[in-house]
């Protein structure tokens, strides 16, 4: 099954002209990011870089189908209680593999808060049925300040409600071995999954971070983990080695070279409602691994892209005209989807005006919007390349996921920099938690 292919040809000189790639020093480039991969690959086999091994993890998913089956029996809804990489991949997940506009179907409803805003958060807390509700704690340190305070709030609620039965509709995803949560969890008989080793909440879509919501939401995390089996073999398995060959390889590659000629903007655009999330998530992934003060070898060098997420057609209304017409300082990705799940007809018209659109669909719209905002970038020499899915799948959305985070584990070496911290992150979660009168030296520095 073809997992994705990416049409660059608008990065290169011969279409963008000054402002583009030559195909030499893509190559060279290509090259260098071989040998990086193969260090990769090395360290792999070392215990480094977990998360590239998630996808094989088939007991944990049989045991996640196993709690989201007897979940789906009882429970209307289930609400993630995250934030940051605990959050947007289950939203990235349901908003590209769950049908829009429909509740109250044979899954219950999914609802990741991934914020403390007050009047949204009791709004929600408001809404729901709580005995028929389960509540699904995600932080990996156990301390994630918002976390714990959605928690509590949950907490005393459930038990004002439905008082010693409140246990069963709390399911924890925490560190294996310890923290605050695991050890509350074990103390009040909550369910219990986890956050492997190593593995950091931007990487961790494939864990039960994001498994979990998936099955329970009625998404095949099988085929799901499949496609991230396949672009494992498509970009760490030894046979594309050469940049054209191997999508993770080459999509760093353009970052990387659009990046040191003053492109630090990288904007991703998907041309599909479906991806816009996929398209936040990216933005965390790409700006929490790449954005840093100092190189591996301890250089001040204040580097990272700042990934802009963009919608099309959407924003061809709001954003475009600033990268037509603006610095030359961006880079654009978009996103297209080949196959739509609907495609609906677009009628014939009386209107002299409007019969030109008779005989086309929706689906051929977009794409067409999409070719057209491609053709004017590059006729005003803005550089773009096209990621193509063929349809929106579970194994292919596992596949696009996957090749996104090696693409970043590779960037990460070209630009010499560590992508697996965020100590930016964690000094505002210190002073946040100081402020609420926490004492700064033991607030645990972990991912969320």
């Amino acid at each position: 099954m073809e997992m994705l292919r990416t049409d660059f040809k608008n990065m290169l000189g011969d279409n963008v002209g000054i402002h583009g790639l030559t195909p030499a020093e893509l190559q060279r480039l290509g090259r260098q990011a071989s040998r990086h991969l193969k260090k990769i690959k090395e360290e792999r086999t070392k215990g480094c870089h977990p998360f590239l091994d998630l996808p094989y993890q088939k007991g944990v998913a049989e045991m996640i189908k196993g709690i989201a089956g007897e979940l789906r029996s009882w429970a209307k809804d289930f609400v993630v209680l995250g934030i940051g990489g605990s959050a947007l991949g289950n939203i990235a997940l349901h908003q590209a593999l769950n049908p829009p506009y429909i509740s109250g179907h044979e899954n219950p409803r999914i609802h990741v808060i991934d914020t403390v805003d007050p009047d949204l958060f009791d709004g929600l807390l408001k809404s729901l049925d709580l005995r028929h509700t389960v509540f699904n704690v995600i932080s990996k340190s156990g301390t994630t300040v918002e976390t714990v305070a959605q928690f509590l709030i949950v907490r005393e609620r459930l038990k004002d409600s439905l008082g010693n039965a409140y246990p069963k509709h709390i399911i924890t995803i925490t560190d294996p071995e310890d923290g605050a949560l695991r050890r509350l969890a074990e103390r009040e008989g909550y369910v219990q999954l986890f956050i492997p080793k190593g593995v950091g909440g931007r990487y961790s879509v494939l864990s039960p971070v994001g498994l979990l919501s998936a099955a329970v939401g009625g998404i095949n995390i099988d085929e799901l983990l499949m496609g991230a089996v396949e672009m494992d073999k498509s970009t760490l398995g030894g046979q594309q080695e050469t940049v054209e060959e191997n999508p993770a390889m080459l999509g760093a590659c353009l970052q990387y070279l659009s990046y040191k000629r003053g492109r630090h903007i990288t904007v991703i655009m998907p041309y599909s409602s479906a991806l816009e999330a996929v398209g936040e998530w990216f933005c965390q992934l790409w700006a929490e691994s790449l954005g840093k003060k100092s190189s591996l070898k301890g250089k001040v060098i204040h580097c990272g892209p700042t990934p802009v997420r963009a919608l099309g057609p959407t924003d061809q209304h709001s954003q475009l005209q600033l990268y037509m017409e603006g610095p030359f300082d961006k880079v654009i990705t978009f996103l297209a989807v080949e196959k739509f799940k609907s495609s609906v007809e677009i009628p014939q018209s009386p209107e002299a005006d409007f019969r030109y659109l008779s005989g086309h669909t929706l689906a051929g719209l977009v794409e067409a919007e999409r070719r057209g905002t491609e053709l004017a970038l590059t006729e005003a020499g803005r550089p773009s390349y096209t990621i193509y899915l063929p349809e929106l799948s579970a194994f292919h959305v596992g596949g696009l996921l996957y090749m996104f985070q090696v693409q970043t584990a590779l960037a990460g070496k070209l630009f010499g920099i560590n992508p697996f911290d965020q100590p930016g992150v964690e000094a505002g979660k210190a002073h946040t938690s100081a402020l609420l009168g926490k004492d700064k030296g033991t607030l645990q520095h972990a991912p969320n």
